[in-house]
């Protein structure tokens, strides 16, 4: 028994409300049982309830046990002092207010509607993976496409946060916030984090300015990462060391102290040589990148964008010094779709959010062009049978596992409380 099944059968009223009495033996007539804000304090604000002959306005806690009013220390907060109902699975101990006077308590354990209850167990009960799995199959499509929705844009939303608060502290250069999230991206996970440092200690007005000759764009990408260190003999590498030397000096660039990028279980088009490569490429072909990216209509649009592909010497070279066959490197469109999910749209999403301009249906549509995710979570809802078609099903499944399902939050979540109906 978990207390957001109590907070669901409070809310719906879902027991015997035919001569409802207190276990103090008042009898009990419900006007209004509250706002459930899910907040910090008690559980249902501004309920009014008629207990003996007194009408009452005030607060709803709902426990599972009537002692857990101590465990939580409740008895200390002040928050809790317009308490006018207890409602308990089970009654076990009497609470008091501060001023020694006893709190009405209502015990559901013996008048809990059957169904709503035999329906929660068989929902709570032992699955291979989540609570719904078996009932995911049968579950009302409006219902569900609803939910996802819901879930698609709670995902969006903190996705979005970081853009926003870079945004914030960049005095809203939008440029230089796609800029750091683009680099994020090409690092994919094992070197996001360091190649999103390596364009945060790089300002943006330096490549807007040498964003025209490539080699300066690389020489600054893989120097600020920490990728020309060391000594090489190859004379690509000298250029570029001395290049970077060169901006350093130009722009009195301090060193910057980034982790080095990881090579290792990379396969070769996707190690930072050949990434910040491609991400150089793109920033020496666009100087309008971030008009074209909020305005493109669809995702041909986005994926023409991005068709970059590495300099001539990464074509024939993964690391420095050896020699590999000749390969453009270009980006493929499943890295693409990636950067569309995982960059493009929250951060269209963010920004449209800054300047007050709604989009939500323009990126439902969008990721309704891309192919789906694929990966275990995904694999797993496809094998119960829920339709994944496209990265706007898979981006809102991916935040009903991680976000309701891993916490077991049947009692929050649209599915759990429809299949508490069925």
């Amino acid at each position: 028994m978990k207390e957001d099944f109590l907070h669901y059968i409070w809310q719906f009223k879902k027991f015997n409300q035919q001569r409802l009495n207190t276990v103090q033996g008042e009898s009990i007539q419900i006007l209004a049982a509250g706002q459930y804000l899910q907040k910090s304090g008690p559980d249902f604000f501004n309920a009014r309830i008629v207990i003996g002959k007194q009408e009452w306005a005030g607060n709803v806690e709902i426990h599972i046990k009537s002692s857990d009013w101590y465990l939580h220390n409740h008895e200390n907060d002040s928050a809790y002092d317009n308490v006018i109902l207890h409602v308990v699975w089970e009654h076990d101990t009497e609470v008091l207010r501060k001023d020694a006077t006893q709190i009405p308590v209502l015990e559901l354990k013996n008048i809990t509607d059957s169904a709503a209850l035999q329906n929660y167990n068989a929902l709570a009960s032992s699955k291979t993976w989540i609570y719904c799995e078996n009932e995911l199959e049968k579950l009302n499509s409006f219902v569900f496409e609803n939910w996802k929705e819901r879930l698609f844009f709670e995902r969006l939303e903190r996705k979005a946060l970081p853009v926003l608060q870079l945004a914030n502290e960049t005095a809203n250069d939008w440029e230089a916030v796609l800029f750091c999230f683009l680099a994020r991206s090409f690092g994919l996970n094992t070197n996001g984090e360091a190649f999103y440092t390596m364009a945060r200690s790089i300002p943006f007005h330096i490549i807007r300015k040498e964003s025209f000759e490539a080699e300066n764009l690389e020489a600054l990408f893989l120097g600020r990462i920490g990728m020309l260190d060391g000594e090489h003999e190859d004379v690509y590498y000298k250029d570029l060391k001395l290049r970077y030397n060169y901006l350093c000096h130009k722009y009195s660039l301090e060193r910057a102290y980034i982790a080095k990028p990881e090579f290792f279980r990379h396969r070769p088009d996707n190690f930072p040589t050949i990434r910040l490569s491609q991400l150089a490429q793109l920033y020496h072909r666009y100087q309008n990148l971030f008009s074209l990216i909020v305005n493109a209509v669809d995702v041909k649009a986005i994926h023409t964008i991005f068709k970059v592909q590495v300099s001539a010497y990464w074509q024939t070279h993964y690391t420095f010094d050896n020699d590999s066959p000749k390969k453009t490197k270009a980006l493929t469109s499943a890295f693409i779709d990636l950067i569309i999910i995982n960059t493009v749209i929250p951060f269209r999403f963010a920004y449209r959010k800054s300047t007050g301009k709604e989009n939500s249906e323009e990126l439902i549509a969008i990721l309704q062009q891309v192919a789906a995710e694929k990966n275990s979570i995904i694999e797993k809802f496809l094998k119960f049978k829920v339709p994944v078609a496209t990265a706007y099903d898979s981006q809102a499944l991916l935040q009903l596992k991680n976000e309701y399902c891993n916490s077991k939050r049947c009692m929050q979540c649209a599915v759990g409380l429809e299949l508490l109906k069925s």
